[in-house]
């Protein structure tokens, strides 16, 4: 086996998650805004919103399994959850290990979301935007494909992506935030006439 195999692993892994994370959050946000046209929010936008958060769950487990198997640099329990303690590009390491209890914190609650108090979910669903900037800086401060101009260029685009989302998202007025129109009933009683005159 190449002995940087476990290597290979955790950047392909690293860079999986922060894409799920980033189309997760491009979904999420094209689901509550009002950029469909008006129209009802389709099951499958939800779902991909759901199954693109889990992928980014999967691959940062992969990510973190492929640090601590790989032998160049260690990472033990410490250095992989406690923040500042890796020897290893220490503030780079830092920003993924808070990106990584952001994602938790979201998924976590997403998964409760029947039994918690809607407010409180709104309040941790928005940390989804801390979550892709400290992956962004981990994802460019610590990896080692950053030359690579394809990886470069789609973070600059998903950059903006979400950026332009999140201005359309706080400008636009939510899904269901406007009441309907209230709708004449129509009547079969003719209106009586007035008498003129004494």
């Amino acid at each position: 086996m190449n002995p940087q195999f476990w290597w290979y692993v955790s950047r392909a892994a690293g860079v999986i998650a922060w894409a799920a994370v980033a189309a997760s959050i491009v979904w999420g946000l094209a689901a509550s805004t009002r950029i469909t046209a008006g129209k009802p929010t389709p099951a499958w936008l939800i779902d991909l919103h759901r199954y693109l958060g889990g992928l980014a769950v999967t691959f940062t487990a992969l990510h973190l399994w492929g640090l601590g198997a790989d032998n160049y640099v260690h990472f033990g329990w410490s250095e992989t959850f406690v923040p500042m303690t890796s020897p290893w590009k220490t503030g780079a390491v830092a920003w993924g290990i808070v990106a990584f209890y952001l994602l938790l914190a979201v998924e976590v609650t997403s998964l409760m979301m029947r039994w918690l108090p809607r407010r409180l979910w709104r309040g941790v669903h928005y940390l989804s935007f801390g979550l892709f900037l400290t992956g962004t800086v981990h994802g460019v401060a610590a990896g080692t494909d950053i030359s690579n101009r394809i990886l470069l260029v789609s973070i600059v685009v998903g950059i903006h992506i979400v950026l332009f989302l999140t201005i359309v998202r706080i400008l636009a007025p939510r899904r269901g935030g406007t009441r309907p129109r209230p709708v004449a009933v129509p009547t079969t009683e003719t209106p009586r006439r007035q008498r003129v005159g004494a």
